[in-house]
């Protein structure tokens, strides 16, 4: 059992559901002025289907690096040592079976397929990212980087769908009128989800390069090297801050629903990214892990950043 809690990573499941739940409150918190419909069973389905879909992935994913996580990690390797690994492409199947049958209820609740095709895209590239991609070099981390960003992007399509519902048009029934949302945010969210995972994902690959000359991949730091790979990710993760500080300087923060003090988790996770960039400048290659942890850190600010606005929202109305 313990084993195969592991298998799933438990913590990035939870991260991705307080990023959902985040975004939602979010959006109904700034725009809290007009009707907005929202169906929170449905949300949490919507919500456990991701998490089953990101658990399937991890699964698959240890499945075929299991030669590799042998060098890189042997005390840590799980599919082929612990879990049968007969039993491991089963569990992913299940997941990815519910999760894809729990996105077909959704869609044939909200009359709407974005839902379902945008999962079935993700259980595809993440089988492929891991059976292909991720041996190629920029590919892999882009698509890690790209469903990452996504899981913002699929709360707003949930609000979207869900408050566009097909209905005919009529000024006598409130459940009929299209609500323009703020979704501004929620897109910056999921920019700086992207940029910072794209950069989390290479400082993995750096750490796995024994284990990669195994499989024969080519990922970044073995074409480029360890020296041009920390020159590229610092240069990656300075997008976070700059952004941030453009913003606090040009006077643009309400223009996503927020305040200089609403907007301290962002503060806060540019300045990890900033702390991780002079860090990671001078690392050794001993001290990678402690920077891949430091950009989680980082992305897990910026999201808690959400339920400051909306608990905010509950205190003061505003």
């Amino acid at each position: 059992m313990i084993s195969t809690l592991r298998l799933v990573r438990p913590l990035n499941l939870i991260i991705i559901a307080i990023t959902m739940y985040g975004c939602r409150y979010f959006i109904l918190a700034t725009n809290s002025f007009q009707k907005v419909n929202d169906v929170p069973l449905a949300f949490g389905l919507l919500v456990l289907s991701t998490v089953l879909i990101a658990a399937g992935g991890n699964v698959i994913n240890d499945y075929f690096d299991i030669k590799a996580d042998r060098v890189n990690k042997p005390e840590k390797l799980i599919v082929g040592r612990l879990i049968n690994k007969r039993k491991a492409i089963l569990f992913h199947w299940i997941l990815n079976a519910i999760a894809f049958l729990t996105g077909i209820g959704l869609s044939i609740y909200f009359k709407s397929a974005s839902i379902v095709f945008i999962q079935l895209i993700s259980i595809n590239l993440l089988w492929f990212y891991s059976l292909h991609f991720k041996r190629k070099v920029f590919l892999g981390n882009f698509v890690v980087a790209l469903l990452t960003g996504m899981i913002p992007i699929l709360v707003i399509i949930y609000f979207e769908v869900l408050n566009n519902f097909g209905k005919p048009f009529s000024p006598f029934h409130e459940n009929t009128w299209s609500n323009i949302l703020n979704y501004n945010y929620i897109y910056v969210l999921a920019i700086m989800a992207f940029i910072q995972n794209f950069a989390r994902e290479i400082v993995k690959d750096m750490e796995d390069v024994d284990g990669d000359r195994l499989l024969h991949a080519k990922t970044i730091p073995m074409v480029l090297g360890f020296a041009r790979t920390k020159v590229l990710v610092s240069g990656i993760l300075f997008f976070t801050p700059l952004i941030y500080f453009f913003f606090i300087i040009d006077n643009q923060l309400t223009s996503f629903g927020l305040t200089f003090w609403t907007s301290i988790g962002w503060m806060i996770a540019s300045l990890l990214d900033l702390t991780g960039i002079a860090l990671f400048t001078f690392s050794t290659n001993n001290q990678l892990k402690n920077n891949q942890l430091l950009i989680k850190v980082s992305m897990l600010f910026g999201v808690l950043t959400t339920f400051h606005i909306y608990l905010n929202y509950l205190m003061y109305g505003s």
